[in-house]
C-alpha cells in the first residue's frame, strides 16, 4: 500500500519574518515537537526532521541542530526521514559555489542526522548538479535509503533546464532509490508531472505538493486548496501511480489526515520497468535507440598537432570551440579524450569537462584508459555521461564497473580481452556477452551498456570490416544491447580515406549502429547520415535532410575566432573581449554596445523564453557580455570619454529572505543590458530599500523572495514605496505568481529573469 509523509512544516510553525525554523530545534523544541505530534497523530508513517535548511552557509552550529532536530521526530515514535534541502546557492559555473565544497555541506547534515533517522530525503532540487552533490553525500556517509525530489515548473522544466527525462535518468544514475516531486505547484498541476515522471523513470515515486498556490489575505499569506479538495486530488494522483504521498508548504495536519483517510487503501504502483539508453548534460538528453547518432570524435589528439599544442599550453579555448564547431554541424554527444604522455591527464580531462559544461548543452563522451581521470571527471560531470570505456579483461571491469555504479552512466564496452581482439564477430560477440553478464553482477542493467564492436582496418583483412558489421547486427538485434563505432579506423593505410568511411558507415547503420563516433565537420559523413535517417524513416518529413543541405557544413569552421555577436551567444569569453577591442578601432562605444552585445543578448534571452537556451547558457553569455563591457569601459576610462550612466533600478531580497539566487541572476542580466543596479543584498529592510531608492532617484525598484514568510516584508516594502515616491515595484521569486503580485500591489511581475529585463527595457523605453 501507499505510505504516508507530513506535510508543511514553516506554515505551521507561523514563523516570524526572519525567524529561521532549524533554530527552533534548539531554542523551541516543544514548538517543533509540537507539529511532529500532529502529523504523526493525523497518520504520518514518516516525519520529516525540522532539518530542510541547516548548512554550514547559514549556521555555526549544523551538528548540533541536526541532531536536535532528528531526536524531536523520533519521539513521535515514527519513522524519522533525515530532512536536506538545496544550499540556497547556484553552484558554478553559474553561481559561487564549488561542486565540492556543496558535496561536504550536504555530508555534515547526513553525519550529524544519520543516526535516528531510517531514510533521508533530499527535497525541492531544481538544479540536478545540486541535487547529485546531495546524493552523494548521502550515499557516501551513510546506508539509508535515498528520495531525491524535485522542483518542476508547470512546464516540466528545473530551473537549470532539465526536462523530466533527463532529470529521471540522472537521478537514476546516481543511484536513489526513490524520485519525486514537491513544492512549487499544488496538486492538480501535479498530475501531468506524475504521468510524465512515470513514462520516465523505473523507481518508486513520491509526490509531496503544496497546498496550491499561495495568496496574501490581510497580510498573511494563505494556501487556496483546503484539505477535503487536497484529498479529493492526491486521490487521482494515487490512482495515477505512486509509492509514497505527502505535503509540501501550505498542508497542514488536516490536509495530511484527510488524503491518508482518502488514499489509504490505493495500492502502491511502480512504474513499468524502462530499457531506453540514455545520456544526459544538466539539460539535454540523448536516447540511444531506434534512430542513430552522431558522437563528434575532434577532441581527441590522436592525429591532430594543434590539439596536442593546444594542451601542451594549456589552451583550453581551442578545446571549447572544437566543442562549438561540433555542435553546430550536428553532433549529439561529444567525445573528449585529452590523453597525452607529457600532461597531467587527470587535471586535463576534469579542466575540460568543467569548461566545455559551463558553455555547450551537449552530454560528454569521457574517454581515457585512466581510471583516475575517470573518475575525477565523473564526479565532477552535470549529468549522466557516456563512459569510454571497459573491455572483457577482469581488471578493466574491476576498476570501471564500480565507477559506472556508483556515479551513473553509460559504459562503452570494447570487444577485447585478455588475449586481444577476436578476428570474427563471433568472438567478439562472446567477450560482450561476458562483459554484459559481469555488468550485472555489478548491479549495472545492459540499457547502460554500449557495445563497440571495435573498427579495423580492411588494409590488414578484407573480411574486418565484414566479421564487425556481423558483430554489431548481432549485438544490436539479438542481445538488444545499443552500440558504437569508432568509424575512420576502417580506412587507415588507405589512399582517399572519406569514401571508405563513408560506404562503412551507411553500411554499419543498416546493420544497427546505435552510435557513430566520426568526424561531423565531414560533409560527406554527415551527408550518409541525414540520407540513412530519410531513407529509414526516422527523419519526418525529410525535415532535418533538407537543413543540412541548405545550410552549409563549411560555414563552421573547426576553430576560429568569432565575431563579437557571435561569441556573446555562443559564451566564449575570451573572444567578446577580444572581439570588442578590435570594434573599438574603428566603432563608437555606443554603437558596439547597440549593434552586437545588445542584439545577441536578446537573441539569447529569446530562446530562454522559448525553452530553447537554458539558464546555464544565459548566464554564460551574460559573462560573455560582461566581458566586452569591461574592455569598453576601460576603452572609455582611457580615452578620457565619459559613458552615459543607465537607468538605475535597486534590486533586493527583502527582509528576512535570505536567499538570493534569483536576485543575482536578476542582476547579472540587468547588468548587461546596461542598466544601473544597486544591489541591496539580502535580508534588507524595507527602511532601507526606502532610503536607497530616494538617495539614488531610482524610477525602479526590484524584490526578489522566496519564502512565504517573508512575502509580507514584500508587501510592507512596496506600501512604503508606494507612499512617498513614483518609483515604481517588480516583483519576483519562487513563492509568487502573478494575481499574488497583484494581491500585494506590486506595479510589475516576472516569471523569470528575462521577463525582468523586458519589463525593465519596456518601462524605461516609455513603450
Amino acid at each position: 500500500m501507499i505510505r504516508f509523509f507530513d506535510g508543511g512544516m514553516g506554515s505551521m510553525l507561523n514563523l516570524a519574518a526572519g525567524e529561521l525554523p532549524e533554530k527552533l530545534n534548539i531554542t523551541q523544541p516543544e514548538r517543533v515537537f509540537a507539529v511532529h505530534k500532529a502529523y504523526a497523530d493525523a497518520g504520518s508513517e514518516f516525519i520529516t526532521a525540522n532539518t530542510f535548511g541547516a548548512n554550514s552557509l547559514k549556521y555555526d552550529n549544523v551538528d548540533e541542530l541536526v541532531r536536535a532536530g532528528v531526536q524531536l521526530a523520533k519521539k513521535t515514535g515514527k519513522q524519522v526521514a533525515l530532512d536536506i534541502g538545496p544550499t540556497g546557492k547556484l553552484l558554478k559555473p553559474m553561481g559561487d559555489l564549488d561542486f565540492s565544497r556543496a558535496v561536504e555541506l550536504f555530508a555534515e547534515v547526513v553525519n550529524a542526522g544519520k543516526d535516528g533517522s531510517d531514510v533521508v530525503i533530499i527535497e525541492t532540487m531544481s538544479d540536478t548538479y545540486e541535487l547529485k552533490a546531495a546524493i552523494l553525500a548521502a550515499k557516501e556517509n551513510c546506508n539509508l535509503p535515498v528520495i531525491a525530489s524535485m522542483i518542476f515548473d508547470e512546464k516540466g522544466r528545473l530551473l537549470t533546464g532539465a526536462d523530466m527525462k533527463t532529470a529521471c535518468a540522472t537521478v537514476e544514475g546516481l543511484g536513489a532509490d526513490v524520485i519525486g516531486l514537491n513544492c512549487g505547484l499544488g496538486p492538480k498541476q501535479m498530475m501531468k508531472l506524475l504521468s510524465d515522471m512515470r513514462e520516465c523513470t523505473s523507481l518508486p515515486i513520491i509526490v509531496m505538493p503544496n497546498a496550491g498556490l499561495p495568496e496574501s489575505v490581510d497580510g498573511k499569506t494563505v494556501y487556496n486548496v483546503s484539505p477535503d479538495e487536497f484529498a479529493s486530488d492526491m486521490l487521482e494522483i494515487a490512482k495515477i501511480g505512486v509509492s509514497y504521498l505527502g505535503g509540501c508548504c501550505g498542508t497542514t495536519p488536516a490536509h495530511i489526515k484527510k488524503m491518508i483517510e482518502f488514499c489509504k487503501d490505493v495500492k502502491d504502483s511502480l512504474p513499468q520497468k524502462k530499457t531506453d539508453t540514455i545520456v544526459t548534460s544538466y539539460s539535454v538528453s540523448v536516447s540511444l535507440g531506434k534512430k542513430p547518432m552522431i558522437i563528434g570524435e575532434r577532441i581527441n589528439p590522436t592525429g591532430k598537432k594543434l590539439f596536442k599544442e593546444a594542451l601542451r599550453n594549456n589552451d583550453i579555448d581551442y578545446v571549447i570551440k572544437e566543442g562549438l564547431a561540433q555542435q553546430d554541424s550536428g553532433a549529439h554527444i561529444l567525445d573528449v579524450n585529452v590523453g597525452l604522455p607529457e600532461i597531467d591527464e587527470v587535471r586535463w580531462l576534469k579542466t575540460a569537462v568543467y569548461n566545455l559544461q559551463s558553455v555547450l548543452p551537449l552530454p560528454l563522451q569521457l574517454d581515457s584508459s585512466d581510471p583516475k581521470a575517470l573518475e575525477e571527471a565523473m564526479r565532477i560531470y552535470n549529468g549522466k555521461a557516456m563512459i569510454n570505456s571497459v573491455n572483457g579483461k577482469q581488471s578493466s571491469m574491476k576498476a570501471i564497473f564500480p565507477l559506472v555504479k556508483k556515479y551513473g552512466g553509460v559504459v562503452v564496452c570494447l570487444c577485447l580481452d585478455e588475449n586481444g581482439i577476436p578476428e570474427t564477430a563471433q568472438g567478439r560477440i562472446d567477450i560482450a556477452k561476458k562483459i554484459i553478464d559481469t555488468a550485472k553482477e555489478y548491479g549495472i542493467d545492459k540499457k547502460d551498456l554500449v557495445v563497440d564492436a571495435l573498427t579495423m582496418t580492411i588494409s590488414t583483412n578484407k573480411d574486418n570490416a565484414i566479421e564487425t558489421l556481423k558483430a554489431v547486427n548481432y549485438i544490436r538485434n539479438e542481445l538488444g544491447v545499443a552500440t558504437v563505432l569508432g568509424v575512420s579506423n576502417i580506412s587507415f593505410g588507405l589512399p582517399k580515406r572519406e569514401a571508405i568511411n563513408t560506404a562503412f558507415f551507411t553500411l554499419a547503420l543498416e546493420n544497427g549502429l546505435s552510435a557513430g563516433i566520426i568526424n561531423p565537420l565531414s560533409e560527406s559523413m554527415m551527408n550518409a547520415y541525414y540520407s540513412f535517417n530519410a531513407l529509414s524513416g526516422y527523419d519526418d518529413n525529410c525535415t532535418e535532410y533538407i537543413h543540412s543541405v541548405t545550410v552549409s557544413q563549411n560555414n563552421t569552421p573547426s576553430v576560429a575566432v568569432y565575431d563579437l555577436k557571435t561569441a556573446i551567444i555562443k559564451g566564449v569569453k575570451e573572444d567578446a573581449g577580444a572581439c570588442a577591442k578590435e570594434l573599438l578601432k574603428e566603432k563608437q562605444a555606443l554603437d558596439v554596445i547597440n549593434e552586437y552585445i545588445i542584439p545577441a543578448l536578446d537573441v539569447v534571452g529569446d530562446g530562454f523564453e522559448k525553452n530553447k537556451v537554458f539558464l546555464p547558457q544565459l548566464l554564460m553569455s551574460a559573462d560573455s557580455a560582461k566581458e566586452a563591457f569591461d574592455v569598453i569601459k576601460e576603452h572609455l576610462i582611457l580615452s578620457g570619454e565619459e559613458k552615459k550612466s543607465g537607468d538605475k533600478i535597486v534590486i533586493a531580497t527583502v527582509e528576512g529572505d535570505i536567499h538570493d539566487i534569483g536576485k543575482n541572476i536578476v542582476k547579472v542580466l540587468l547588468s548587461n543590458y546596461g542598466f544601473d543596479v544597486i544591489d541591496l543584498g539580502k535580508d534588507v529592510k524595507c527602511e532601507t530599500v526606502f532610503e536607497e531608492t530616494i538617495k539614488n532617484d531610482c524610477r525602479l525598484v526590484a524584490l526578489s523572495a522566496l519564502m512565504t514568510t517573508t512575502v509580507p516584508n514584500m508587501e510592507k516594502t512596496i506600501k512604503l514605496i508606494h507612499d512617498n515616491t513614483d518609483a515604481k515595484v517588480l516583483v519576483g521569486g519562487a513563492v509568487l505568481t502573478k494575481s499574488y503580485a497583484q494581491m500585494i500591489h506590486a506595479d510589475y511581475y516576472a516569471k523569470d529573469a528575462m521577463e525582468s529585463v523586458r519589463i525593465a527595457k519596456s518601462y524605461f523605453g516609455g513603450e
